[in-house]
């Protein structure tokens, strides 16, 4: 079991709900997914009062965790303002932060950040950051009160996947306690397992499966790929080698004179 701010969860696998080609397909993606938390952009809720209660009515009734999160914002204020509107309309303290530094890259404002996650975990927020794998950011932003991070692993809907598995795999065991959760540029089924492989806790997946030519398909093909990066985390891999090392060792075998 994953646990986040005290609640358990048994899938390690969460999805974003933008982008899909119906709200029908969202919903049958979360379901062969098999996910039990789903990020929510405020803005999407909001883009039409109509459409917007709609939208939030269908979430409600999959039954999953919603996390909102502050996708597009650039300032702290806005960050801010944005996770109590969130608060107030989906009846939740958990929110994605995410504080936008810069246009191309959608790399996380990780000054902005700090200081957001500092506001809101002082005033009852459970907060999940869109992070870089910076130590050192990881450290203040734990300092400010956040209990669970979310590095990138490639920008925002690159499709790249673990781009620095130096710094990646660095942050791990540099925080073995904290749960993280690899957020951004996961394109394919194979940079799930791997994240998991590599001792992370969790994955979200949005553009990948909402962008694929059938994205119910590759939902339940993350589904399994999360499932297979964590069991095969747990069985303890060997160790990659420089040399070969025989299946079948030679001593004690038949062999003809």
């Amino acid at each position: 079991m994953l646990e986040l701010y005290q609640r358990a969860l048994r899938s390690r696998l969460f999805l974003g709900s933008a982008r899909y080609p119906s709200p029908a397909v969202l919903a049958e993606a979360v379901r062969a997914a098999r996910v039990e938390v789903v990020t929510v952009s405020l803005r999407r809720e909001s883009s039409g009062e109509r459409a917007g209660q709609g939208f939030w009515a269908l979430i409600r009734d999959l039954g999953v965790q919603v996390l909102p999160n502050t996708a597009g914002c650039h300032s702290v204020k806005e960050a801010v303002t944005t996770a109590h509107m969130a608060r107030e309309v989906f009846a939740t303290p958990w929110i994605k932060l995410e504080v936008i530094g810069e246009d191309d890259t959608l790399q996380p404002d990780v000054f902005g950040l700090t200081e957001a996650a500092r506001i809101l975990c002082a005033e009852g927020f459970q907060v999940f950051p869109y992070t870089t794998e910076d130590l050192v950011v990881a450290e203040r932003l734990l300092q400010a009160g956040c209990r669970v991070l979310m590095p990138w692993g490639a920008p925002i809907g690159s499709g790249r996947g673990l781009n620095n598995l130096f710094g990646l795999k660095a942050l791990r065991a540099h925080f073995p306690e904290v749960p993280l959760i690899i957020d951004a540029g996961i394109g394919v089924p194979s940079h799930a397992a791997q994240a998991l492989e590599l001792g992370f806790d969790a994955v979200l997946i949005n553009t990948a499966v909402a962008q694929a030519r059938d994205p119910v398909a590759m939902a339940g093909a993350f589904a399994l790929a999360v499932e297979a990066g964590y069991a095969a985390r747990t069985a303890g891999p060997i160790e990659a080698r420089d040399l070969a090392q025989p299946s079948t060792p030679v001593l004690g075998s038949a062999f003809r004179a």
